[in-house]
């Protein structure tokens, strides 16, 4: 599934964990605060009175600069360490895919300290009845910087699609050309055309989104905790407890590590029936297969047998899917209402403007979701548990490796 596709996956992926670390390291050590002799951006674009700096300025030049060198020089060296006929998708590719997710998420702080100044400026605007504050120039001045930035990033995101799709496709293509290699000793499994034809396009789709989504998940903590942690200074004290330090940052966790361990409670059974799904559905749909060429083969009576352990395990699924979305829709409801508790007090003492609500509303939206990356992947990971459990057995064939069936809770 990954050696089909990257270069020494283990070592791949290892070294890039390495290389992030030690640029990071790089940058705070060394690199930082040198944009003045090596940002492409010289000065600042003019912004209207009031608002925050722009998306774009020399120092954050600098930084995208920076982050797109070191890409670029891993994916150099791979380019002389292991050099597989896939590199440029699965080392070039995979190195795109991590600089637009980063792109992504620092257009999402932007954002969102958009949204705190412009609020700020209705609450203005809207202060005295009948009378206004600001201009329309101001207005639509505000209004204008975020435009400039999102129409761009409209094109951005088409492309990206279009791109993913292609990687995706790569990926399958390793993987069919790897199988399609070994097809003799794997023509006899049972479902091998399924799993060369079906498993490996869900697989390559599965693991990319997800993939995407950690990705942006670790890089939405890193850019909006400091912002959050930040903004809980505003948060004059918490029901029930007081004062805290950082307070929505904590919040956030608590509610994300509750929801995880409640979800992976409720749904551990998911798995298993998620596998024994395929492997009836396989065994229903090959004897169907059979019949097409063969008038003695799905008879009524097997096929009746076949099609009975489909709908039972299906029956199963649906029983365990339903008490699992009981909890799961429960508990993302009453997510939503946990940073209006929290800021209750806040609320009460008038210590905040509309525009920071917004803006604590927005960044713990962000960091609490991304808290919740297991909570809001649960089915999308049992899908994927399931059909990496199928491709691994499939793959024992070639290897002669011993991969034993899952069974969880079934």
């Amino acid at each position: 599934m990954f050696a089909s596709f990257f270069p020494s996956p283990r070592k791949f992926f290892l070294s890039a964990v390495a290389w992030f670390f030690v640029s990071l390291a790089l940058w705070y050590g060394l690199f930082d605060g040198m944009a003045a002799q090596f940002s492409l951006m010289r000065e600042a674009l003019p912004t209207p009175e009031g608002a925050r700096p722009p998306f774009l300025n020399p120092d954050k030049v600098w930084l995208y600069q920076y982050i797109v060198l070191v890409t670029v020089v891993f994916c150099i060296a791979w380019f002389f360490v292991d050099r597989n006929r896939w590199y440029w998708w699965a080392v070039c590719g995979s190195a795109v895919i991590l600089l637009v997710t980063y792109f992504q998420v620092q257009l999402g702080v932007y954002i969102n300290n958009w949204y705190g100044d412009f609020y700020d400026l209705i609450q203005l605007a809207l202060s005295e009845k009948g009378t206004s504050k600001i201009t329309s120039e101001e207005y639509y001045g505000r209004l204008l910087t975020l435009v400039f930035i999102l129409i761009p990033n409209i094109l951005i995101l088409v492309l990206f699609a279009f791109f993913t799709s292609h990687y995706v496709f790569r990926w399958r293509s390793a993987m069919n050309d790897y199988y399609m290699e070994h097809w003799g000793s794997l023509r006899n499994i049972e479902g091998a055309a399924q799993r060369v034809q079906e498993d490996t396009m869900r697989f390559a789709s599965i693991v990319e989104g997800l993939g995407s989504s950690f990705i942006s998940a670790i890089m939405t903590l890193i850019a909006f905790l400091p912002l959050l942690w930040t903004l809980s200074k505003q948060v004059t004290e918490l029901p029930l407890i007081g004062a805290v330090n950082g307070s929505l940052v904590f919040i956030a966790l608590l509610s994300a590590a509750f929801g995880t361990v409640l979800l992976a409670a409720v749904g551990y059974r998911l798995p298993g029936l998620e596998f024994n799904n395929q492997k009836v559905e396989a065994a229903y749909r090959k004897e169907l297969v059979y019949g097409e060429d063969d008038a003695e083969r799905a008879s009524p009576p097997s096929v009746e047998s076949l099609f009975g352990h489909v709908r039972k395990n299906y029956f199963k699924l649906y029983f365990n899917y339903l008490y699992f979305n009981i909890f799961r829709y429960a508990y993302l409801q009453g997510a939503n209402f946990i940073p209006l508790i929290a800021l209750g007090p806040t609320f009460v003492a008038g210590a905040f403007t509309f525009g920071v609500y917004q803006q604590i509303n927005q960044a713990f939206s962000r960091v609490e979701n991304s808290f919740q990356f297991l909570v809001n992947s649960w089915t999308t990971i049992v899908e994927l548990m399931s059909i990496y459990k199928r491709l691994r057995a499939f793959e024992s064939a070639i290897t002669g490796e011993e991969v034993g069936e899952i069974t969880l809770g079934v």
